[in-house]
């Protein structure tokens, strides 16, 4: 049993090594895909059983577990991704002669539609950054970024100057999967970034970290906890209701592109979105605006005084 363990434990560290070399996953995605599998793993061991050996009515079993376990509808959908993911590579590294999930099915999801700032909640988020301390400025940099350019938070932390190009209007972005895009950059976050720099040569700047965009008081390149931190202070700070994360300002920008005209693939090429599906999101948040916008403007549904 002990060399079983050995063996599947060989499998799952080829796995993951193949998510990271062979399609070239950050360090983020893989740990998630780990996580899926820890799942099955632990299933497994429970019913004295090898991945390998898995069948469909067995994984129906598991999938089923995850609800006893009182996973959530959304988490079991994506452990089973994960779990997918596991038995394709199983499948093309020869471990298996036919994928067990074919026909294994996700829990049905509502739409969720994520939240969304209009640009004027943007400009109060940003007017309510007291300019006097020595983040001021460096945060209200943070905030256009994410909301000019919808990057990622990983790719604002990780964002070197090297990368930008403003005189030219661009900023070459390394997103997922290592895949670099040109994304431009707006008049106004070229401006709150030129603001920025200036105060950033006061820095003390830690070695190697000298080529980040953002860095700490200390002179380190800022995490993505810190990014979350200084979003959510903001939006208190501002009086914003809503629930709001560096994500929301990304939402944003797209959706504030779609309602402009912009088009679909145009939006995808922007976000750097691997399929058009992921994109597809925005039509669904438009498509909610607009309901309101007729009901509350079309004169059929003004009441009349």
């Amino acid at each position: 049993m002990e060399t079983d363990k050995k063996s599947d434990a060989n499998i799952l560290k080829t796995y993951l090594r193949y998510l990271k070399l062979e399609r070239n996953y950050s360090q983020n995605t893989i740990d998630a895909y780990a996580h899926d599998i820890a799942w099955l793993m632990d299933y497994c061991d429970r019913e004295s059983r090898k991945p390998t050996a898995l069948q469909p009515e067995d994984l129906q079993h598991f999938a089923a577990s995850l609800h006893e376990y009182q996973v959530g509808p959304r988490s079991q959908a994506r452990i089973l991704s994960g779990v997918r993911s596991f038995y394709r590579y199983l499948l093309l590294d020869g471990y298996i002669e036919t994928d067990p999930t074919e026909l294994l099915e996700s829990p049905v999801l509502g739409q969720h539609l994520p939240e969304v700032l209009s640009t004027e909640e943007v400009d109060l988020l940003e007017q309510s950054i007291d300019l006097s301390k020595p983040e001021g400025q460096r945060n209200r940099a943070i905030i256009e970024m994410l909301f000019s350019c919808g990057l990622r938070v990983s790719e604002l932390v990780n964002l070197k100057l090297s990368q930008l190009h403003l005189e030219e209007g661009f900023i070459r972005v390394l997103g997922k999967g290592s895949k670099e895009r040109l994304v431009p950059i707006s008049p106004r976050a070229i401006k709150e970034l030129k603001l920025w720099f200036t105060d950033r040569v006061h820095l003390k700047i830690k070695r190697g970290e000298e080529d980040f965009v953002f860095l700490s008081k200390r002179g380190g390149h800022l995490t993505r906890t810190m990014i979350l931190i200084i979003i959510k202070r903001q939006a208190e700070e501002a009086g914003l209701k809503k629930t709001i994360s560096p994500h929301t300002l990304r939402h944003s920008f797209a959706t504030a592109l779609l309602k402009g005209g912009a088009d679909l693939r145009a939006i995808q090429a922007m976000l750097g979105h691997e399929s058009i599906g992921t994109t597809e999101i925005y039509t669904h948040i438009d498509t909610t605006t607009l309901r309101e916008e007729i009901l509350n403007h079309h004169p059929r549904n003004m009441k009349k005084p």
